[in-house]
């Protein structure tokens, strides 16, 4: 997978780009919104390192979010993506009412996972109704793992 090699140069690089690594995953799938989240261990919050396409008014909103709310929170929760065809209609109660405010539509949430311990999700989203295939959410699981392992070595 090309995306793979071209996030690990940049993992490998001296001071890592996190807003431009998350812009190259957004661009890969398309996707208008992105975020990119690292767990703080002390707090057990999750908190926004770089963000695409989220309107500013939102930012205090998705700064820190809590384990097992919203799409990132609940991927981080369950250890497993999560993903909506449209956020806008969703009725689960997985999305918070907050996300409906990006206009985002198709959406998966994905926690960033290495020998299972959990370092932070990554979030891409579409403005319109999508349902992200299997692969899209695999290749999107070891973009993650691939953070984590830099994580843990840093």
């Amino acid at each position: 997978m090309k995306i793979l090699e071209t996030i690990k140069g940049f993992l490998n690089e001296g001071e890592t780009d996190w807003q431009k690594v998350l812009e190259i995953v957004a661009k890969e799938y398309s996707c208008t919104t992105a975020t990119l989240h690292f767990l703080n261990t002390d707090s057990k919050l999750l908190s926004l390192k770089a963000y695409l396409g989220i309107p500013s008014f939102l930012l205090p909103k998705l700064s820190e979010i809590p384990i097992g709310k919203g799409m990132a929170g609940i991927a981080a929760e369950r250890m497993e993506a999560v993903e909506m065809c449209n956020l806008q209609t969703d009725s689960s109660g997985v999305a918070r009412p907050a996300a409906k405010e990006t206009k985002v539509e198709g959406s998966v949430a994905a926690p960033m996972l290495y020998n299972g311990v959990l370092y932070g999700t990554l979030g891409i989203g579409k403005s319109v109704p999508y349902d992200f295939t299997e692969k899209e959410i695999s290749e999107l699981m070891e973009i993650g793992l691939e953070i984590s392992k830099f994580c843990a070595k840093n």
